[in-house]
């Protein structure tokens, strides 16, 4: 998904997240050696090179070149944020070599996360920090529900789990952080979104992009276009409902290596 609408999206989601509250509440500090993967457009990795500061650096780590491209120019000035291009799951990064290594939005897309994990331990230094933000049920925690639109949520559900999607894989990394033999692991969790009522036109724009992104991926599950069409107009009637809550947590899991 590289489209400018997405990239919009993406950005106005790490607004939305306060990035730099949560970068600060798991220990980036000043001079810190940072590691963003999965960096996207670049907007948290600017974030972390504004507090890490000329002492210290950050690498953002991504596999799409138009993303890369947009994380160059958005950092530019912020001579200690530098790029590549590479997954996650190996890097090719040297053993230890970060302070802090944060990762966003990027182990929900990938069904081997334990891999992705095991990589942002290697990558860590002992006694550093290693850091994953993740959704949890996001889009699935509204109330009430129109007619329908429950079973619609499911096909989505499966749409998506089909890819290797995890909507919910939040809550499952305290375990994950054990098992890979994280110690002092802390879960955060905090709002993503509360919208009592009728949604912004900025969030309604959010999930009509990411509607449109996904109907190749998820369009199977309903079983034609024309259903998928149907609960996309749907869901969105219900973020027009006023009397309807809507609201989605972001679960933050932070480890120390040993």
């Amino acid at each position: 998904m590289e489209s400018e609408g997405e990239t919009r999206r993406l950005l106005l989601q790490e607004e939305v997240d306060d990035a730099r509250a949560l970068l600060l509440a798991t220990g980036l500090t000043p001079g810190a050696r940072a590691l963003d993967a999965g960096c996207g457009p670049g907007g948290i990795s600017r974030t972390m090179a504004r507090i890490v500061g000329a002492s210290g650096s950050v690498v953002g780590v991504d596999m799409s070149e138009v993303r890369l491209a947009e994380a160059v120019q958005r950092c530019a000035g912020l001579p200690q944020a530098r790029f590549m291009k590479g997954d996650i799951r190996r890097t090719g990064l040297p053993d230890a070599s970060f302070d802090y290594c944060w990762s966003q939005y990027v182990l929900e897309y990938l069904s081997d996360r334990d891999a992705a994990l095991a990589e942002l331990i290697r990558v860590t230094r002992p006694g550093g920090r290693v850091v994953v933000s993740e959704i949890d049920g996001q889009g699935l925690n509204n109330w009430p529900l129109p007619e329908g639109l429950e079973e619609g949520a499911r096909c989505f559900e499966r749409g998506l789990a089909s890819q290797g999607f995890d909507l919910f894989v939040g809550r499952k990394l305290f375990q994950s952080f054990r098992q890979a033999g994280l110690r002092d692991v802390r879960v955060h969790v905090t709002p993503q979104y509360v919208i009592a009522g009728t949604a912004d036109d900025r969030f309604l724009a959010d999930w009509e992009t990411r509607f449109a992104a996904l109907a190749p991926v998820v369009t199977p599950a309903f079983g034609s276009e024309a259903a998928y069409g149907e609960f996309c107009q749907a869901y969105l009637r219900m973020l027009r409902d006023p009397d309807t809550l809507k609201y989605s947590v972001l679960v933050v899991t932070e480890g120390v290596r040993a």
